[in-house]
């Protein structure tokens, strides 16, 4: 009996503790717009610090991980820039592809940063910044909404 409460317990937490990440980010921007111009959708580029970035770390649990932003996904092709400060996150090549990006798309190399582009990489709007301290997403959904709107 002990062993059956003990899987049931370790089971339950793990699926506390367990991430669902049904969103399905690209990393490739040459595949990106290609999946663009398949599904016919704009491209959602996400410049983020993941393992420096406080204000993504934050945008990422307040925004990314909603079950609203994740029907909003399914409107769109998500690019995830990451440009992290540990070696061991990105290949070497990756790394250098990001900063291109980087370089071309966030000239500020403000973070989070978040692009919306047609198929070709032509820019449509941008949203930047996130308070820490009100950690309010709704402009980023309104974001979000008013791309899928008017593509």
């Amino acid at each position: 009996m002990k062993k059956i409460l003990l899987f049931l317990f370790l089971a339950y937490a793990s699926s506390i503790f367990s991430q669902d990440d049904s969103l399905h980010w690209l990393t490739d921007f040459e595949d990106a717009k290609q999946v663009s111009i398949d599904e016919k959708k704009p491209i959602l580029m996400y410049f983020t610090g993941s393992d420096w970035c406080a204000p993504c770390i934050m945008l990422d649990e307040d925004f990314f991980s909603t079950e609203k932003f994740k029907n909003q996904s399914e409107n769109v092709v998500l690019l995830k820039v990451d440009i992290p400060r540990r070696s061991d996150i990105l290949s070497k090549e990756q790394l250098i592809a990001n900063k291109k990006l980087l370089s071309k798309y966030n000239k500020d190399r403000g973070f989070p940063h978040i692009i919306a582009m047609n198929h070709k990489g032509k820019v449509i709007d941008t949203e930047g910044s996130y308070s820490a301290s009100l950690r309010d997403p709704s402009r980023y959904f309104s974001f979000v909404s008013k791309i899928i709107d008017n593509y």
